[in-house]
């Protein structure tokens, strides 16, 4: 019997989720190969845990600043942890970063809107990028690990969310926390991020032939198909 909350486990290194995140990340490993070290990155709306699955912390060859809403302990000397809002990064001026980087984050903005601003944040600060997100018509929603939740009216989603525990949220018998919970996340199409990143270049994440995530990057030296 398939186990959604099992294949998503992030804190499962063998979850499916997990496995496709490393895979995910040896991609991005292939772009960086040639930009000279140290690389100062900032990773918008990530944690400490991602770049220790990764095998990047606590090395002298990235400097990466993270900007969170909320601040996170860390111990390693490479990571320093900020508070900040994705939509308006006024701490950093243009092209402050070698990298902008975000893994699973601009769908958490509640409107396009939100993640326009992101999206322009990104293209400044950063002097190449890498933004990844879920697809919206993959059928498994992976926070509320509900197949086809998204395409659900919010009034549904709501009321279901009251009731019931899905994936890691849940339930919410109040109606504004369940409310804000569904509005939260605002899965993209890959026409939207085209029209969030116009210049990018497209990387499509497979699973069962079905694309699970896009990611958009630019501004690399290498190329990888």
């Amino acid at each position: 019997m398939l186990n959604l909350y099992t294949i998503t486990d992030v804190n499962n290194s063998n979850s499916l989720s997990n496995r496709m995140r490393a895979k995910r990340f040896e991609f991005f490993k292939q772009l960086v190969v040639t930009l000279p070290r140290p690389l100062s990155i900032v990773d918008i709306g990530g944690t400490p845990k991602f770049w220790e699955q990764c095998g990047w912390a606590g090395v002298d060859d990235f400097q990466i600043t993270i900007v969170n809403l909320k601040m996170s302990e860390c111990k390693h000397s490479n990571i320093k942890i900020k508070i900040g809002d994705a939509t308006n990064l006024v701490d950093y001026s243009d092209r402050s970063f070698d990298i902008a980087f975000s893994n699973s984050a601009i769908e958490h903005l509640f409107t396009f809107e939100n993640q326009a601003a992101m999206a322009r944040e990104v293209k400044r600060v950063g002097r190449t990028y890498w933004v990844q997100t879920p697809n919206y018509w993959f059928p498994i929603e992976p926070h509320f690990q509900f197949i086809g939740w998204q395409w659900l009216p919010t009034t549904v989603r709501v009321e279901i969310l009251r009731r019931y525990a899905c994936g890691r949220r849940g339930p919410y018998p109040d109606l504004e926390q369940a409310r804000k919970n569904v509005r939260e996340i605002r899965l993209l199409t890959r026409k939207e991020l085209r029209q969030l990143f116009p210049n990018a270049h497209i990387w499509e994440e497979r699973f069962c032939g079905l694309v699970k995530s896009c990611t958009v990057y630019s501004g690399f030296p290498v190329q990888v198909a």
